[in-house]
């Protein structure tokens, strides 16, 4: 890093926020340059070798429905630059101890078979929300605004805004379907009978729908490796091994975008920044942390429910009041003895993934925030519960406790993955209440990360609408919003 090169702007962390982010303003014709402090590119989207050799594993995200399904990045030439997205048989299946499972299919009509005397409701909630998918992605991933279409807008809203466990009890009279949105709500990492978790069932669901819940061929890595391939195309350059621990140390630049917490900015740049907003910062909220699991397997996990090996992600936890009561226990700081599981499956469906006739798994469970509890007994166990003989396809196994994800991501703060809570207090008015939430009171410096809305997810939405703001603030340039090229 040299002192004597300046830039229009600087973008510190090279995540999918901040490596959108770079990317909106090298499309505006800035110079733009990452920092990095990791060797390898990527955040959330790095692949290793964790457990044997030729066994390639995602080290956090996974799955990515918000990845096909976010404006920003659906409106990029990724396919260009080595990114492929493998579409499961099924997006996601979610067995039950009887042997059976429900899934969440493409066609909403085949998921409602299984559905039974919820097929109905299922499609009255889903249909219209799918159908109008690219139209609704704009105005929920990002802050608040004014919706470009208010009446579908209300009408998500007024679902939304309720508990993930009293929206489906008024809406569902049966288990499969009260389960399976159950563990889709689950993803908030929140307590299910909280306010606002049903809008991440009602989201996820609308995407497995819409656009899929794929992997990225090769690992989530070839995401960030697209991204920063097209970043360097449009002439930004790239630095990684260098950790900015003071932003004075950067080389000159008009505007610096952080894709970092509330908890590291302040390390970074509190000395800059006044004391009624630091005292803001000091007062953002983290959630959970995960507890997570890589397998590399002899053969594939042998499913008691047949759809099971269909998809690429399953939810393990039971019904749906076994995953209500399983989040409430991670809510009051417990570790719950049967957790709620969201694991994959990717070598099923890429071969790049294991050594042939070799397969890998991936798991998480929540945890409370800054956890050292090791939960490998209490995950194997419940897979073991829908999948008899799990145990004996373990070659080997990688483990990281909450804090030890907080040692490979300072942004993991507690091992909370999503950057803060996502509550209602704290999904919008994200890190703290201000008119332009990416912004801060010092003049060209931004917060680019997931702790800024619409929040955690391989979606890029953060960066986009934080570099927007860069745009006409700083640069005067007026920011066109990202859109689908093609339906997905």
């Amino acid at each position: 890093m040299s002192k004597d090169r300046e830039y229009d702007a600087i973008v510190i962390g090279s995540g999918p926020n901040g490596l959108a982010a770079a990317i909106k303003l090298a499309q505006a014709g800035l110079s733009v340059c990452i920092f990095e402090a990791k060797e390898t590119i990527g955040g959330g989207m790095r692949s290793f070798e964790l457990t044997l050799p030729g066994f390639l594993h995602d080290i956090c995200s996974a799955i990515h429905p918000l990845g096909i399904g976010s404006p920003f990045f659906c409106s990029l030439p990724l396919d260009k630059y080595g990114l492929e997205w493998i579409h499961p048989s099924i997006p996601l299946a979610h067995p039950f101890d009887d042997g059976t499972a429900v899934v969440l299919d493409r066609s909403i009509e085949t998921t409602c078979k299984v559905l039974d005397v919820d097929a109905a409701s299922y499609r009255e909630l889903m249909e219209s929300f799918v159908n109008n998918w690219n139209e609704l992605a704009p105005d929920l991933l990002g802050p608040l605004h004014l919706p470009k279409h208010p009446f579908l807008m209300a009408r998500f809203g007024v679902l939304a805004i309720r508990s993930a466990a009293g929206l489906s009890k008024s809406w569902f009279k049966g288990n499969a379907a009260r389960s399976l949105f159950a563990g889709l709500a689950a993803h908030s990492n929140m307590p299910l009978d909280k306010p606002l978790t049903a809008a991440f069932g009602l989201i996820l669901g609308i995407l497995g729908h819409a656009v899929g819940w794929p992997i990225a061929q090769g690992g989530s890595q070839k995401i960030a490796d697209a991204l920063a391939s097209y970043f360097r195309s449009l002439g930004g350059e790239i630095y990684t091994g260098v950790t900015i621990d003071n932003i004075d140390k950067l080389p000159p630049a008009q505007a610096v975008l952080c894709d970092i917490t509330p908890r590291q900015l302040l390390k970074i740049a509190g000395h800059r920044l006044p004391s009624h907003y630091m005292r803001r910062l000091e007062g953002y909220r983290y959630g959970p942390g995960v507890f997570k699991v890589d397998w590399a397997l002899n053969h594939p996990i042998p499913w008691k429910a047949q759809e099971c090996a269909k998809a690429a992600t399953l939810h393990l936890g039971g019904t749906a009041d076994d995953i209500i009561a399983s989040e409430r226990e991670v809510g009051e700081n417990k570790h719950p003895i049967k957790p709620y599981i969201i694991l994959a499956q990717q070598s099923l469906f890429d071969l790049s993934r294991a050594p042939t006739g070799k397969q890998t798994a991936w798991g998480y469970c929540h945890v409370p925030n800054g956890s050292t509890v090791d939960m490998t007994e209490n995950i194997e166990a419940q897979i073991e519960r829908f999948a008899p003989g799990f145990r004996d396809c373990i070659l080997a196994r990688s483990t990281m406790t909450a804090m030890e994800l907080e040692q490979y991501n300072a942004n993991y703060v507690g091992g909370d993955i999503n950057g803060g809570v996502q509550d209602i207090y704290q999904l919008f008015m994200r890190p703290t209440a201000r008119w332009v939430p990416y912004s801060t009171p010092v003049k060209g410096l931004y917060l680019c990360s997931s702790s800024t809305p619409p929040g955690g997810g391989v979606h890029g939405m953060c960066g986009f609408h934080a570099a927007s703001a860069a745009l006409k603030q700083v640069f005067n340039v007026k920011s066109q919003k990202g859109a689908c090229r093609h339906r997905v």
